[in-house]
């Protein structure tokens, strides 16, 4: 199992990066540069080629080469200077779409393209940011320091209703019906392929052995957290399917990394390989619609659409819905005229 741990280290040696990774059992050869750029955050290739060059990168305990090739159960320290971070979240006078508010909860639909909490390239423009300008004292839960308010999260790029507790009995209430999984979350995805039924797709989910930013699929529990996502067809356009899923657990990256271990990657989703043609024609005007339909959505189509729960206060089920974002339901618009047109042709 690949394990990566931050070494905390004392006064002077806190302006270090300490990075210590075991490498997977799996793993191929590969450049140790081209395995560290998957594995350390921000780091180019050309600073990851100086620190080798340094000594800065040794592999089970001794400096090695550029040229060396990473190899099974190698052990892997990685030492580089970074400057001081700034850790604390600021106010920021951000626009949020509120779907709904009460003493106790907040309802916010956010857009696509807005990081949900500061974190690596991101410390600032984040819902959180705008959260703390907005409210103040929003509860943390323990160990989600710099996240106030939140009980769950969505990626960047999906889009959809996300759950914020505004007191500390509330956000007590309701994670744990996010522990328990008790909490009714349902996601619109358009999936490349013709999904033929309803189906489920479970696994244990952890990071891939190829590249840390993208979660994989596997059948054994060290390697990841059991997931399960249910995924009913709505609509079917012949290169790609409009399904409805429900989570019953939620991990990171979980519907995205589901349909990609089933063949069937979200259209668009440039981290999972659906920014390509997956299925379809080499015709240059299918190819030309394809590419106009990523240019409307140039992000993966998910949108969180319902939430469902036991509301803290009233002790009753509530439930809320997101109509689809303006760039998904273009286009949807676009993929129901094209198949009209195809089936026209060919009557």
């Amino acid at each position: 199992m690949l394990t990566d741990t931050i070494l905390n280290e004392s006064d002077e040696q806190d302006l270090f990066e300490h990075l210590r990774i075991v490498v997977d059992k799996g793993q191929s050869l590969l450049r140790i540069d081209k395995f560290l750029m998957h594995r350390v955050e921000n780091a180019s290739r050309n600073r990851i080629q100086n620190a080798i060059e340094l000594g800065n990168v040794l592999v089970n305990d001794k400096p090695i080469k550029p040229s060396y090739k990473v190899k099974p159960a190698d052990v892997i320290s990685v030492v580089l200077h970074h400057p001081p971070r700034d850790t604390e979240v600021y106010p920021e006078n951000l626009p949020i779409n509120i779907t709904y508010e009460d003493d106790d909860v907040l309802i916010v639909n956010k857009a696509a393209g807005m990081v949900v909490h500061p974190g690596y390239n991101n410390y600032t423009g984040t819902l959180v940011n705008a959260l703390v300008y907005h409210f103040q004292q929003l509860p943390t839960l323990p160990g989600n320091d710099g996240r106030p308010g939140l009980v769950h999260r969505i990626d960047k790029d999906t889009s959809g209703l996300l759950l914020i507790s505004k007191n500390e009995r509330a956000m007590t209430w309701l994670a744990r019906q996010f522990f328990e999984h008790t909490i009714n979350r349902r996601y619109l995805a358009l999936a490349w392929g013709d999904l033929e039924q309803d189906g489920t797709v479970s696994g244990y989910i952890g990071r891939s052995i190829n590249d840390r930013r993208v979660m994989a699929v596997y059948d054994d529990e060290e390697k990841g957290k059991w997931s399960v996502t249910h995924y009913k067809v709505l609509e079917r356009f012949g290169y790609v399917t409009l399904i409805e899923c429900k989570l019953e657990t939620g991990r990171t990256h979980q519907i995205r990394a589901h349909m990609k271990h089933i063949g069937h990657p979200l259209f668009s989703d440039a981290t999972y390989g659906g920014d390509k043609i997956i299925k379809g024609t080499t015709f240059t005007k299918y190819k030309q619609f394809i590419e106009n339909c990523f240019e409307l959505m140039p992000r993966q189509a998910l949108h969180a659409q319902s939430l469902g729960f036991v509301h803290p206060t009233a002790r009753k089920s509530v439930y809320f819905e997101a109509p689809l974002p303006a760039d998904f339901e273009a286009v949807l618009q676009k993929w129901r005229k094209y198949i009209t047109g195809t089936v026209e042709q060919n009557a």
